[in-house]
């Protein structure tokens, strides 16, 4: 027998202290709440401003000024969405760990605004983009020089996002009390300003940006989310004063890392009969984090908690070893981020059935006009942003309290419940989608040349669908982070959602290069080509409808297999479950 297997293993019981005489008096902190948001939710109107003017048209302005095919413009796009929504778990790293969110924030802000305006640079100076190229013309490219400055613009946008995105939110959380009602109130009242805002600011962004940037200058059109910028980071430090500033208390990971390797030690060891009565149970007085009840899903990790002979205890109840003996509130909050981690895959299809990428040069190749008006290609995913910003109000004013009454849930139906919608509406997205190009390419003709009768409205369905999807699983995501990550992981919880997104846009990537690669052979052309007149791209809609689906089904195992934190196996309803025993 293993030397390991041989040592005694001691209760819980035996190893009680009584260690409130080691608590401290709390430090009383000063929160402003609602005072503060105007800085912060300024900051974050501002940023938005700047971030979406930009991101939305640059597809157009890697094809138009840098002379980019439309497949290069794209896969370009996709790697650059992708690390910035990777660059999110750095920062809440860095900040959870090191910084704090206050000076993650600022430096992230500062960081952002240098990347616009080298962004700006590029279409001001005709020596850092490639010459114009008319219709008709031999394109030139960017040159290394060229590309590398574009590139070093790109870096900076994405220090800045990798800190603002996974930080913001929380940073807004830390204002008010948590332990007060009018704390509890703020922060909901809180959420909605800054999804409010956010749409907002998606929505100026889609028409009054885009359009000055595609049809006056994009000089001009460039600058004006860099002077966005400048404000966002002068609302922000103007209320450094008034703000609670959460110091960072060590790495989260560290914790997590001690439960795998205690439990790695401790694997030849037998659980006892009762873990949630014999396993190491304490916890440090000033922990942030909830206390949260046995569950039995990952039960290996158990092993973690098992105290032997080996193990010293120190005066205060905590172990001398971390390394060696972890508590049960560790492994339960380890329970958490694993079971986490299978539903945020399902974040990958969702976010490339959401996308919309190619409506932008469907629009380009369709009826624009409203009159003497033409609207702007870019323009059109304003209507996604406009239909989840009707229906997100209806939907809590309106379907909630109704749901409740049914359910008896408090946000009318669950989280996953919420999310599972949004999936499901991805598919019957893509399948409209591929249905109107079908009648866009059938619409083409020779009077109309390389642009279809088709009106470009008869794309909004599908972008509105679009809306209805982010309405319900976007916002579900957040909320499914936010409210299932242990509470001193909320940074590296609000990160998760935007490494789903960046995931999302390496494998469609992937996707488009392998679809433009094995079709572009094919007898039928292409399905992706630069013109949409001569490809397929209805078939990729349809490809996209069955990857969703693909993904539904496997969103509803993992909602079936999944326990929300604080749902857990205690010893007293375990003990209910047995023959024999009723409650008093």
């Amino acid at each position: 027998m293993e030397k390991n297997e041989k040592r005694s293993i001691k209760t819980a019981d035996e190893l009680s202290f009584a260690s409130a005489k080691y608590d401290e008096e709390p430090e009383k902190i000063n929160y402003r709440g609602i005072k503060s948001m105007p800085f912060i939710i300024g900051n974050e109107t501002f940023e938005k401003l700047g971030a979406i003017g930009t991101s939305s048209n640059l597809q157009l302005y890697l094809a138009t000024v840098f002379n980019m095919t439309h497949f290069s413009a794209t896969t370009v796009l996709n790697v650059f969405n992708g690390t910035t929504n990777i660059a999110t778990l750095v920062g809440a790293y860095l900040c959870d760990t090191y910084f704090g969110r206050y000076k993650t924030l600022g430096f992230a802000s500062i960081a952002s605004l240098f990347g616009f305006l080298a962004l700006t640079l590029t279409s001001v100076f005709n020596n850092l983009h490639p010459p114009h190229c008319s219709p008709g013309d031999k394109c030139v490219g960017p040159d290394v020089w060229q590309m590398a400055f574009l590139l070093f613009s790109f870096g900076l946008m994405i220090i800045g996002a990798g800190g603002i995105r996974p930080c913001n939110l929380a940073f807004g959380v830390d204002q008010f009390n948590p332990n007060t009602e009018s704390g509890k109130r703020g922060i909901a009242s809180f959420f909605n300003w800054y999804y409010l805002t956010v749409t907002f600011a998606q929505i100026v962004s889609l028409t009054l940006v885009v359009y000055v940037q595609s049809n006056i200058s994009w000089s001009i059109g460039l600058a004006i989310p860099t002077i966005f910028m400048f404000l966002s980071c002068v609302l922000f430090f103007m209320g450094e004063k008034m703000y609670v500033k959460v110091r960072p208390d060590g790495s989260p990971m560290t914790s997590l890392v001690q439960v795998a390797v205690a439990a790695a030690k401790k694997r030849r060891l037998e659980l006892p009969e009762q873990p949630w009565l014999s396993l190491f149970n304490y916890k440090p007085p000033k922990s942030i984090n909830s206390r949260l009840p046995y569950t039995e899903q990952f039960i290996f990790l158990d092993k973690a908690a098992i105290i032997t002979a080996e193990d010293e205890i120190k005066p205060d109840g905590s172990a001398s070893n971390p390394w060696s003996l972890c508590t049960t509130q560790q492994v339960e909050e380890l329970k958490c981020v694993l079971r986490v981690i299978p539903v945020s895959l399902t974040a990958i299809f969702y976010h490339i059935g959401v996308q919309q990428q190619y409506v932008v040069f469907q629009a380009l190749q369709s009826n624009r006009h409203l009159g003497s008006f033409q609207i702007p290609a870019a323009s059109y995913i304003v209507f996604a942003m406009l239909s989840l910003t009707l229906w997100v109000p209806l939907y809590d004013r309106v379907i909630v309290p109704f749901l409740r009454q049914l359910t008896k849930q408090e946000g009318g139906i669950t989280i996953l419940q919420r999310m599972g919608i949004g999936i499901f509406l991805t598919i019957l997205g893509s399948l409209v989608g591929a249905v109107v190009e079908e009648r866009r390419r059938s619409l083409v003709g020779p009077a109309s040349g390389p642009v279809s009768a088709m009106s470009a409205m008869w794309l909004v369905p599908q972008l509105t669908l679009s809306g209805f999807a982010e309405a319900f699983n976007a916002i579900g995501q957040i909320e499914f982070y936010y409210k299932q990550f242990p509470e001193n992981m909320r940074s590296v919880g609000g990160a998760f959602y935007f490494c789903g997104s960046a995931a999302s846009h390496y494998v469609y990537s992937l996707l488009i290069s392998v679809v433009h690669r094995m079709t572009e052979d094919d007898r039928s052309g292409s399905w992706l080509p630069e013109d949409l007149n001569k490809g397929r791209l209805d078939y990729f809609y349809y490809l996209n409808a069955v990857l969703c689906a693909l993904n539904f089904g496997y969103f509803l195992l993992c909602a079936n297999w999944y326990r929300y934190k604080g749902d857990g196996d205690s010893g007293v309803e375990m003990e209910m479950k047995k023959p024999g025993n009723h409650s008093a």
